[in-house]
């Protein structure tokens, strides 16, 4: 694993903008950064990034599993017991999964140690599934990387593939808060890859969508839902005014009921302990649980739900070394391992690991200056060489 300092295209703000990534710069500063990418052997890709989310992916679905048939796993995650029978039934129907994000910590040396998962609402996807093989493509191109480069990436076809078996011929809605640039592009980005999929796609602003007195969740034209993907969290979808009519309606949910289990940092203490010790763990506890005390005076704390890092605090050597504001925090806490992330070149990066239809298939980047708050503020692309 190294970061390789390199040329940018000097046409990619257009070539960004023609594709409709309108957010690869925000208030000025990149979010999109290409003058350097990470370079992978694959054996690390192979080895130790994909065969890693294979097996954790199996251990949450084991977690799953287990947490619909004990309602111990559910009090400790916090989840309202009005839809427990509601997130069971989901997961007894097998419905499925289209996509997730395993964030690591990773050096190249020792094993990719799990962060977080991005169960339910992981944005940043266009620009894993489709900007970055654009780069690369084009880098290779005007000789910028090694003709022989290549990625892992098979994101974007995996994606028409798994709403083919969603739902071929089907209508779907696709709901976000749309006057977010981030959510909206990966909606829409979502849409193409479903109509090509052979779905009939149509957009949502997520406060558009009604209940009709015939039992059904309507859009604007009081048409009934039948699917629909929703990038927003399955536990605010508990608290809205028709939270209490999820259970009864006909709608297919994507992402699916039984993944507001996974949606939630409570699941890392209880992986580590199913599997302690596991290689791709850190060790992690119940802010309330006497084994917490085992982590010492360093420790991450975060919320059991928490978007975009809120409420997160770092504590070194017993002091808060960095707080973020936010709304979390009323259901509880987890504390987790602290570790620091790797240096390349003063620059400290987070690996998202990909899935889709429950497969290993992509891999982002995201990185700062800063190792241990890892606000994460460009997005880099990668190759194999």
């Amino acid at each position: 694993m190294q970061r390789i300092a390199c040329s940018e295209r000097d046409d990619w703000q257009a070539t960004a903008a023609a594709t409709g990534f309108v957010f690869h710069t925000e208030a000025g500063d990149r979010y999109w950064d290409e003058r350097a990418y990470y370079a992978f052997t694959l054996d690390e890709i192979e080895r130790q990034i994909e065969a890693p989310t294979a097996e954790l992916n199996a251990m949450c679905r084991e977690l799953v599993s287990r947490a619909v048939k004990d309602e111990r796993y559910l009090r400790l995650l916090k989840i309202p017991q009005a839809y427990w029978t509601f997130i069971a039934a989901s997961w007894q129907r097998s419905d499925p999964s289209l996509y997730g994000r395993f964030d690591f910590q990773f050096d190249g040396k020792g094993p990719a140690k799990l962060l977080e998962y991005n169960a339910d609402t992981p944005t940043s996807l266009f620009e894993a599934a489709v900007f970055q093989w654009t780069w690369l493509e084009q880098a290779i191109e005007r000789q910028i990387i090694p003709k022989r480069a290549d990625q892992y990436n098979s994101l974007h076809e995996r994606l028409i593939e798994a709403w083919r078996k969603i739902g071929a011929d089907k209508a779907i809605h696709l709901a976000a808060a749309m006057d977010n640039a981030e959510d909206r592009g990966t909606v829409q980005y979502l849409a193409d890859v479903a109509q090509q999929g052979g779905l009939t796609p149509a957009l949502i602003d997520i406060k558009d969508i009604g209940y009709a007195d015939t039992g059904h969740f309507v859009d604007l034209k009081d048409q009934p839902i039948d699917l629909m993907f929703k990038l927003y969290p399955w536990e605010w979808m508990f608290r809205e005014e028709y939270g209490g009519r999820l259970k009864g309606a006909s709608t297919r949910w994507i992402e699916p009921p039984w993944k507001a289990i996974l949606s939630n940092k409570g699941i890392l203490p209880l992986l580590w302990a199913m599997f302690p010790n596991h290689p791709n763990l850190l060790p992690a506890y119940f802010d309330d649980d006497a084994a917490a005390a085992e982590l010492g005076t360093s420790y991450v704390r975060k919320p059991l739900y928490s978007r975009e890092g809120a409420n997160v605090t770092l504590v070194s050597g017993g002091s808060a070394i960095d707080a973020q504001p936010g709304p979390y925090g009323e259901e509880g806490f987890i504390r987790q391992m602290l570790m620091p992330l790797p240096n390349f070149a003063d620059q400290y990066p987070v690996l998202g690991s990909w899935l889709v239809d429950e497969v290993p298939c992509g891999l982002s980047i995201r990185e700062d200056e800063n190792p241990i708050t890892g606000n994460m503020s460009r997005f880099i692309p990668h190759a194999i060489l």
